[in-house]
């Protein structure tokens, strides 16, 4: 374990696409002043295909700790730049749901995250792969997908968290049953057809969603993927598997297919698109797997989300 303290240079990168990104650079190097942190450079980018180069930018140009101000599929593809090697990744809560914020317990307000961050400590987590393309929370498919196109830019902003209970009503009444093929590339199960889905979800994280868990057990260093199946049902059912979102306890409902794994292939009929912590990036059929303590990252000195083990 490191101290937040031992960076010799910070790289600040905003995403001001991001629902707080446009507000948030002053405010961030203002609380990342007063923590005594030396910031090097600030980045600033408006999504699209420069946020992409501009984290590549920043990771490359020799700082040993990137702060990423965004959503959750921004901090995602920082994360993929990062990992595997030395480059600590801080998270900045910039998006609407900032689930893997709420994961590694870092506060929810700028100022608390960056003052967290001036007594920090660094720790490995685990980095999901979809395809080869990296996601730290959940991907997914079916009903999600749909959720995330019916999330505008502009619900967010009015709304905030609660968009995504707008969106998903909205999505829910248009949805269509798929099917689904699990395979498991290191047999620790066996092939699973499941018909008539909702939805299908891989965790790495233990959030998604704006704080929906996972699991009651999952987590982002415990170098497993968490998949459930959620199959079709009627409203009153699903309104059961929803209010149970929150704590994780929906995987043990009988219309939801739990198990865990290091990797899965999801093979869907129709082909579906995919979700990765917000973003479509991918689609089906789609190779899962896990890379065990492939991202450092800072985190408040009293987080219990994760420890530093060391790549092995």
């Amino acid at each position: 374990m490191k101290l937040t303290r031992e960076a010799r240079s910070i790289a600040v990168v905003i995403n001001t696409g991001s629902r707080k990104g446009a507000a948030a650079r002053k405010l961030v190097t203002q609380s990342l002043e007063e923590a005594q942190l030396p910031v090097s450079a600030v980045y600033t980018v408006d999504g699209g295909g420069d946020l992409g180069r501009t984290l590549e930018l920043a990771v490359t140009d020799g700082h040993d700790l990137v702060l990423v101000g965004g959503g959750d599929g921004t901090v995602a593809s920082a994360a993929g730049l990062v990992a595997g090697t030395d480059v600590v990744l801080g998270v900045l809560p910039l998006g609407t749901a900032n689930d893997l914020a709420r994961t590694l317990e870092i506060p929810q307000d700028l100022s608390g995250a960056c003052a967290a961050f001036a007594e920090g400590k660094v720790v490995d987590i685990d980095l999901g792969r979809a395809n080869g393309q990296p996601f730290l929370n959940v991907a997914s498919a079916g009903l999600s997908v749909a959720v995330t196109e019916a999330l505008s830019p502009r619900l967010k902003r009015l709304i905030g968290p609660l968009a995504y209970g707008v969106a998903t009503l909205r999505s829910y009444a248009k949805h269509r049953p798929f099917h689904a093929r699990l395979e498991f590339p290191e047999g620790d199960h066996e092939p699973v057809e499941l018909e008539d889905l909702l939805q299908v979800a891989v965790g790495n994280g233990r959030y998604y969603g704006g704080g929906n868990a996972v699991s009651p057990t999952a987590g982002i260093d415990d170098h497993t993927l968490d998949i459930y199946a959620i199959l079709a049902a009627p409203l009153r059912e699903q309104a059961k598997i929803a209010r149970s979102l929150k704590n994780g306890k929906f995987v043990e409902n009988e219309r939801v297919y739990h198990l865990t794994s290091r990797s899965v292939r999801l093979v869907t009929t129709p082909p579906l698109p995919v979700n990765l912590d917000g973003e479509i990036a991918t689609s089906t059929p789609t190779d899962f797997t896990v890379e065990r303590n492939a991202v450092h990252v800072v985190v408040p000195e009293n987080s219990t989300s994760a420890t530093f083990e060391g790549r092995s």
